[in-house]
């Protein structure tokens, strides 16, 4: 795991959410409406439900927003009719790439994803054709600088809870878990006043590429800033080595 600073690629993506606030917070909107609509309001009994409400607590999503939210959703189910689709693809020299998107007009979204490979000369696949290099885990990043603990006491606390690996890097720690586990984890995390800059379902790659050809790098990027760009797109998972 060395060398791909999980931490720094958080804080990347932190001053975009920054940037962008308000889209951030209506992608969790949909998803908690989603999630009320498919499992009930209470968190309790609702594990989808559960986990996006760590979620949007991890991007500071106040508290009384979060509450207001489900009440809505709860009030409006029969009305909610976005649904989770998966586009997968390549980008420049091979790079791998995976974007969730939550929507109500599929056509819409999957034209405006396949604009945005396109313009990054790439190409999207046929389902499944990338995910296979990638491991569905639950991660929580902690900044080393957030933490009173060691890495050591950390760990067992993690482990204890349910985690499945635990890694140490010159900024911050990576917990990686099963995701069913997750919230167990944070849970435990949260009783010992542990906090963490992010706690969520990803995609990890299994390996990583790297890119040395300038034209191939603004190309690549093209695409990820016009897929960070759509509402539409929940998440982007890709392998390239930043």
């Amino acid at each position: 795991m060395s060398g791909h600073s999980k931490f720094a690629n958080i804080k990347h993506k932190k001053e975009k959410n920054d940037a962008a606030k308000g889209k951030i917070f209506t992608i969790i909107g949909r998803e908690l409406a989603v999630a009320v609509k498919e499992g009930g309001p209470d968190p309790n009994n609702n594990f989808k439900l559960a986990q996006v409400i760590q979620k949007a607590k991890a991007n500071n999503m106040p508290n009384d927003t979060i509450d207001r939210g489900i009440k809505k959703a709860a009030g409006e189910a029969g009305n909610v009719n976005y649904e989770y689709v998966t586009y997968e693809g390549y980008g420049p020299n091979g790079i791998a790439i995976i974007v969730d998107a939550l929507t109500d007009n599929k056509n819409r979204t999957a034209a405006n994803v396949r604009s945005a490979f396109t313009k990054g000369n790439g190409n999207i696949g046929t389902q499944g054709c990338v995910s296979f290099m990638f491991d569905k885990r639950g991660q929580i990043i902690i900044d080393k600088e957030e933490c009173s603990l060691d890495g050591d006491d950390l760990m067992m606390i993690a482990l204890d809870a349910g985690a499945e690996d635990f890694n140490e890097e010159d900024d911050s720690f990576e917990i990686l878990t099963d995701p069913d586990t997750l919230t167990d984890v944070t849970k435990a995390l949260d009783e010992n006043q542990i906090t963490y800059v992010s706690a969520e379902v990803t995609m990890i790659p299994q390996n990583y590429v790297e890119l040395t050809d300038e034209n191939a790098i603004r190309s690549l990027q093209k695409t990820l800033d016009l897929l960070d760009e759509d509402d539409d797109v929940q998440a982007v998972y890709h392998n390239w080595d930043e």
